[in-house]
């Protein structure tokens, strides 16, 4: 029996981030999203640090995927939420394989969306997908540039469906931004990007 090569994928990982407001945009499109959905998906939300977070919990019961915290050195899987602990930044190394930090501050947080973004850029060049949902301040403008000059494709949430619209704004105005879409417009345009290989 001839072993079919695995077909090529135009996306490898998609990463997603937001603060204020977040909850909500993370569950809509998470939700949103098909149980056979390929391609992981790292999250960072930013979260009170002196609490654990029960974001993974949360998000598990609004998405037909498959939720976990992440866990350093676990290597990321078809299909599957990875969320960042609270108070830990979360990076990508090579081969896909997770790395939780407890570094600095980056933009005045823990978990840091520029740092996530960043790392994935280096690891997965165009292959990447960045969306920018709901928040405040400007985390995610700095790695959501990394990525658009990797070759990546990058989102962001529009003002209309924004409870905060400092992040998405902020990425916005730089041009590195590829789409500008409401809440409801997110995830199908995920899964034509991923599983179709088309643009929205």
């Amino acid at each position: 029996m001839v072993r079919k090569s695995k077909p090529a994928v135009a996306f490898e990982v998609v990463a997603v981030a937001a603060s204020a407001g977040g909850l909500n945009a993370l569950s809509r499109v998470l939700g949103d999203l098909p149980e056979e959905f390929s391609a992981p998906l790292l999250v960072v939300q930013h979260l009170d640090p002196r609490h654990k977070s029960l974001m993974a919990q949360i998000l598990a019961r609004r998405t037909a995927l498959s939720v976990e915290e992440a866990r350093d050195g676990e290597e990321i899987q078809e299909g599957h939420i990875y969320v960042a602990p609270s108070n830990k930044h979360l990076l990508v190394a090579a081969g896909g394989i997770l790395s939780l930090t407890q570094s600095e501050l980056v933009n005045f947080v823990r978990p840091s969306a520029d740092l996530m973004f960043e790392s994935i850029a280096a690891c997965f060049g165009d292959k990447v997908i960045a969306v920018i949902l709901s928040g405040s301040g400007s985390d995610g403008t700095n790695g959501l540039k990394a990525v658009k000059e990797m070759g990546g494709t990058t989102i962001a949430q529009d003002e209309k469906t924004s409870e905060h619209f400092g992040m998405p704004g902020s990425a916005i105005k730089t041009g590195c931004v590829d789409f500008v879409l409401s809440l409801e417009e997110i995830a199908p345009a995920l899964v034509m990007l991923v599983e179709k290989g088309s643009k929205p």
